[in-house]
């Protein structure tokens, strides 16, 4: 797979497990983005799969949804 789509579909499982954590916690866009230090609409640019994310944002997400960083990073059946 060339790495192109391979970081489409890596963005595409972080996005998804995001806005699936985020809801099953019952915490909204905003805030998420108030635990993290990040703005509303870059968690929903996030979850519209339209960012390319540091690591460093990926672990603030997950320490806010208080998940290991794998957790956002894994494919779910």
């Amino acid at each position: 797979m060339p790495a192109q789509d391979t970081s489409l579909h890596a963005r595409a499982v972080l996005a998804a497990n995001l806005r699936r954590l985020r809801r099953e916690q019952g915490i909204s866009q905003e805030a998420l983005a108030d635990l993290t230090g990040l703005h509303r609409t870059y968690v929903g640019s996030v979850e519209r799969q339209e960012r390319n994310l540091s690591l460093d944002n990926v672990e603030r997400l997950a320490g806010a949804l208080g998940v290991h960083i794998t957790a956002l990073l894994t494919e779910t059946q």
